[in-house]
């Protein structure tokens, strides 16, 4: 297996036809089609079912296109190091980072590193820190920007400043004034939570002596937050999550509990090679 035969097996998956691939890809169809038995036999797997008109992706052939897909942008990402290998003005910085730091922390620093190193492209993921550590182990970003807690055993890491969790709710679920509220003050309210916080909070819940109304267990922030702006319930969410949806319906309360602090940090892998326009991104940052 080669990368010019990764290439050919992606083509033929993207257009679902061998002779449609063979055009893109300025090859000769009988040739394609010969790559692609010739890969089928070396993996010892049947990779995509043939028919007149199209091919179909065999399991295994699912699994194949999501590495090769990895394998290919891994490869462009170390091209473009290399030829940036001493000074770091040209080159791509990869960064995968949670939705509120993409919003908040990145914009900034960013603006200031693209005034210094105007060469420098950046490839940003925003995904989810599960996803995001992913990435990192398998080397397609270098910077990760996390919710806290992580495994320090593993990675290398700036630590930037905790915040509490807030409430956000359409503004007449509590009182107009409130700024701020006990835990307490969510007794019986129907409750939207993203699941990386779901233990948390449902633990500080029952530390206050109640169990919480769970009306939504949501995976995606956005969706968490116009949930609350349809005023189905109360969103407790980090701080750093206001404004992340235009809303005028949306108020934003903190709530006072010790318990519901989060963290936020800069992350890459201990141990790592990292790449010159990687350090001279870390080296620039202003926290």
């Amino acid at each position: 297996m080669d990368i010019k035969q990764l290439t050919y097996f992606l083509g033929i998956v993207e257009e679902g036809n061998i002779t449609k691939a063979a055009q893109k890809l300025h090859i000769a169809q009988p040739h394609l089609s010969k790559q692609l038995k010739l890969l089928e036999d070396e993996v010892g797997v049947k990779l995509v079912e043939r028919s007149t008109r199209k091919v179909q992706t065999t399991d295994a052939g699912k699994m194949l296109q999501h590495r090769a897909r990895q394998i290919l942008e891994l490869m462009d990402i170390t091209m473009k190091e290399l030829k940036d290998f001493n000074e770091g003005l040209q080159g791509t910085l990869s960064i995968g980072t949670i939705a509120s730091a993409a919003g908040s922390l990145l914009p900034e620093q960013v603006y200031k590193y693209h005034q210094k190193y105007p060469g420098v492209t950046f490839h940003l993921r925003e995904c989810h820190t599960i996803e995001i550590l992913e990435l990192l182990n398998k080397g397609i970003i270098e910077i990760g920007i996390i919710r806290t807690p992580f495994n320090a055993d593993h990675y290398e890491s700036i630590l930037l400043p905790s915040e509490p969790m807030i409430a956000a709710t359409r503004k007449n679920f509590f009182e107009e004034e409130q700024q701020h509220i006990s835990l307490k003050s969510l007794i019986d309210k129907p409750l939207l939570i993203h699941r990386r916080y779901e233990k948390m909070i449902v633990e500080a819940c029952r530390q206050s002596g109640f169990e919480p109304t769970i009306l939504g267990t949501i995976d995606d922030t956005k969706t968490i937050l116009l949930w609350a702006d349809k005023g189905m319930g109360v969103a407790i969410v980090p701080k750093d999550w206001i404004g992340l949806i235009s809303s005028t319906n949306l108020k934003y309360i903190e709530i006072n509990e010790p318990a519901l602090i989060t963290g936020t940090a800069i992350i890459w892998k201990k141990n790592q090679y990292l790449s010159s326009v990687t350090k001279h991104f870390l080296d620039n940052l202003e926290i």
